[in-house]
């Protein structure tokens, strides 16, 4: 049984990560050369603005008495530049949004092993094709653009990341930081003669990253007075910013501003899905080579209520300003993008766009070539398979651009193509490994516990050495054929290790609302089993039970404001008297922290220890209590409960009480099941080495529905105030995982088995469900519930083992002295 378990355990591990090597690869393909357009180009160098988490509507939208909360951007707008709505791509989330704004390509899927904080691989950026780039901004930003530059050209200015604080008093300091600095720099080169030098250089920019109306929504929503204003400030360091580039350059005309957002926010303060208040963000052009704004008397397509008068608004992807800004200033324009060039934003003859709308297509070209060469050397001649695109000369300079245009588009579609030639194969070998080891885990189950063994008959063997043999042929077969293709070693093991036996039908799709199904279905089990007349007030508790837990799944897990009065007022009279103040404190502690945190005080140090300290001690607390059944088992309950407090911040307050009435309800019924089967109960936690004893029953499919219950957590990130405010996404997102309660209770071998083959079926059901694109919720949500299955088969050996000592070890912190009698 040892080589079972361990043959298992690299089984689901090799499951595990094979979802990294078919969805989350890097896209990117390197290697390329350069295109740049050969023309002189109409600016000599480019202020970039990035008003972090700034919405598209915040900025157009006019106040009531028909003023702007950004005069001067507005001016712009009116009177001298282009504006626009760009239309980001999920994940709408910081880092993503710059690459897409800068680099010209969006989210690398192969970040989620960086934990979305970094690209995994290096890639080209307009500033690492300028000649110089100065950065004041986020450490959160910065960096990653320096990393990746060719040279010591691209120099960064950031602040601590300490001041990312979502529970600042006025997150605003952040930008007025930023444009203090940029004030002083250009100061200072006024008497510092090399850096003046290289200021006066052609294809220069400087990047302002502003981040403090982000932090403002995140802390108190878009619509606050903290968020406006912000956009107040932002506009006014612009107007000033713009009078001191000017001022330096003499007015030369040379200069070109872009300001825009990486992503927008919806009305509770989040980003990273899809809505358009998350997608849609501000555009605004002036400057050199930048067509100017000419007054119309119709409508526009974007309306803010009382825009009537500009003729340049234009709706198109985020990407699509890298390859703007490079040509502006003559840099080539970055290898990995997949921008299109917005052609209506720049003035400039025809034949100027021609040049520039041709060197986009080569530089999207050179990809989709790079890409199909090196999937061609590694696919045997006879099996690759060409994407087939109607790539045509052009016929006249006329028809220049459109051909162009067209000719990007069928390259983006190539490349996707390209990058997903191998998914097919891979997913079909993993879907074969999982068919074969659920396949050989029920014949396990079938020869060891349905009497298989004395039926012969029933067992048709295939003799050894001809299985033996067929399993050499086909592993030299497989291995010849990726030596061949000379294909990476993980493939080797993907294929290599599946023995399919037989192929199973996938279920249909997950919902959470299926739980509340099941659960509505088992609520009516006493009444249809003949124990309601048994056990009255028992079988009506498990009714009631099941129908308050099935509410939970119908709850959404993001996306809802905070009910912290629930939390204050749950658990405090269900508690015993011994652990009575504990709890208490713990049902207070988020009520607190939530009203210092809504009064910009920041994060009582008091509230962070005592969270910290309970989530520490809530291990060893059930330890310290007898080993009597509901004595431990509600000891258990109310030290993961007081952790489970500081984690809520609503309605999810209640899945704790709710869940263990239904638990013990569960035991006393299943106990009552057992009296009028005959068979006595029990009182003390049985141990394990008892349990693996019992025959495996049909009831017991009843009990491993309850351990679904996991899927109800909620995952709003305000759940972890209580510990820190300070984003770390890692600390965070494993707080919010502790939320999710894994009840297992294995009662024999077999039940060990079925839960293996169950954890299996939905594991294979899930491994389709994956998914590399959208929000990072969407691919997170996709990779989680695979994770979370494999992981709960990974560690079910060591969840025994734990669960053996919780239910039958004790703590003894002092011995009481032995009497003696005479």
């Amino acid at each position: 049984m040892i080589t079972f378990f361990l043959v298992g355990l690299i089984v689901h591990v090799v499951f595990f990560l094979s979802i990294f090597d078919i969805y989350f690869t890097s896209p990117l393909v390197h290697g390329m050369t350069p295109q740049a357009t050969p023309l002189a180009p109409p600016a000599s160098r480019l202020v970039l603005v990035v008003g972090d988490g700034l919405r598209a509507d915040s900025l157009f939208t006019l106040l009531h008495n028909g003023s702007s909360r950004a005069p001067y951007l507005r001016n712009v707008i009116e009177e001298r530049g282009t504006w626009g709505v760009s239309h980001t791509r999920v994940p709408t989330e910081s880092r993503p949004g710059h690459v897409a704004l800068i680099a010209g390509f969006y989210e690398d899927v192969s970040a989620v092993a960086k934990g979305w904080k970094e690209n995994p691989v290096e890639f080209d950026s307009v500033f690492n094709e300028s000649r110089h780039t100065w950065c004041w901004g986020s450490p959160d930003i910065l960096p990653m653009f320096a990393k990746g530059a060719s040279g010591d050209h691209v120099y960064t200015h950031t602040y601590p990341a300490e001041e990312e604080d979502f529970a600042s008093t006025d997150a605003s300091r952040l930008d007025s930081w930023v444009f203090t600095q940029v004030k002083s720099f250009f100061q200072s080169a006024k008497s510092n003669s090399s850096l003046r030098a290289s200021l006066l250089e052609d294809k220069n920019i400087f990047f302002l990253h502003l981040l403090g109306i982000d932090t403002n929504g995140h802390a108190h929503r878009p619509v606050s007075q903290e968020y406006l204003d912000n956009i107040g400030l932002v506009d006014t360091g612009i107007a000033e910013l713009v009078s001191i580039v000017e001022d330096f350059f003499n007015y030369d005309g040379r200069t070109a501003y872009v300001f825009t957002s990486d992503h927008g926010m919806t009305n509770w303060g989040s980003h990273g899905a899809g809505h358009p208040s998350e997608t849609l963000t501000p555009l605004v052009v002036w400057g050199a080579g930048v067509q100017n704004a000419h007054r119309v008397t119709e409508p526009q397509s974007y309306n803010d209520g009382k825009v009537k008068y500009f003729k340049f608004l234009y709706y198109f992807p985020q990407a699509d300003i890298a390859p703007l800004m490079a040509s502006l200033i003559g840099v080539p324009i970055p290898v990995n993008s997949v921008g299109v060039l917005p052609l209506l934003y720049l003035n400039n003859s025809d034949q100027f766009k021609a040049e520039t709308m041709y060197t986009n297509a080569i530089q999207v070209l050179e990809q989709f070539k790079m890409k199909m060469t090196q999937k061609k050397e590694t696919t045997l001649s006879f099996l690759f398979t060409p994407y087939h695109t109607p790539f045509h000369s052009p016929l006249s300079v006329s028809h220049q651009i459109s051909l162009c245009q067209s000719l990007i588009s069928h390259a983006l579609e190539g490349l996707v193509y390209y990058h997903t030639y191998d998914r097919f194969f891979l997913g079909c070998s993993v879907v074969l490994g999982f068919v074969g080891w659920t396949s050989y885990v029920v014949l396990v189950i079938l020869k060891t516990h349905a009497g298989l063994n004395r039926h012969p008959s029933l067992l048709k063997q295939i003799p050894s050495h001809t299985l033996a043999r067929l399993c050499i042929c086909v592993t030299v077969v497989i291995t010849m054929f990726l030596l061949i293709q000379r294909s990476p070693v993980t493939y080797y093991i993907y294929c290599l290790l599946p023995v399919p036996v037989w192929y199973s039908v996938l279920r249909d799709f997950f919902h959470r609302a299926m739980l509340t199904v099941g659960l509505a279905v088992l609520s009516v089990w006493p009444f249809l089993s003949g124990l309601f007349g048994k056990a009255k007030f028992r079988s009506l508790s498990w009714f009631l039970g099941c129908l308050c837990l099935a509410a939970f799944p119908l709850m959404p897990v993001v996306g809802r404001e905070p009910i912290i009065h629930l939390v204050k007022k749950d658990h405090i009279l269900t508690c015993p008297t011994e652990q009575m103040i504990h709890v208490a404190v713990c049902a207070y502690v988020p009520y607190l922290t939530h009203s210092s945190l809504q009064q910009k005080q920041g994060l009582p140090l008091l509230n962070q220890i005592i969270s910290w300290t309970t989530l520490a001690s809530s291990m060893i607390v059930p330890l310290l209590s007898s080993t009597r059944l509901f004595h431990r088992l509600l000891s258990i309950f109310l030290s993961l409960t007081a952790t489970y407090l500081l984690l809520s911040t609503g309605s999810e307050a209640l899945f704790p009480p709710v869940l263990s009435w239904l638990m013990f309800v569960w035991i006393n019924i299943e106990q009552e099941a057992m009296l009028a089967q005959g068979v006595s109960g029990r009182q003390e936690v049985i141990p394990l080495s008892v349990m693996f004893i019992r025959q495996l029953k049909l009831d017991d499919i009843r009990s491993h529905f309850l351990h679904l219950v996991s899927l109800f957590s909620s995952f709003d990130p305000a759940s972890v105030y209580c510990f820190l405010t300070v984003f770390n996404p890692f600390i965070m997102g494993g707080l919010m995982m502790w939320k999710v309660p894994y009840f297992k209770h294995l009662y024999n071998l077999c039940l060990f088995l079925i839960v293996l083959v169950i954890s299996d079926l939905m594991a294979l059901h899930f491994f389709f469900l994956v998914q590399d694109y959208g929000s990072w919720l969407d691919i997170g949500t996709s990779i989680s519930h695979y994770v979370i299955v494999m992981s709960m088969t990974i560690f079910l050996m060591l969840l025994s083992v734990v669960t053996h000592i919780f239910t039958t070890q004790r703590l003894i912190l002092w011995r009481r002295p032995k009497m003696h009698f005479p």
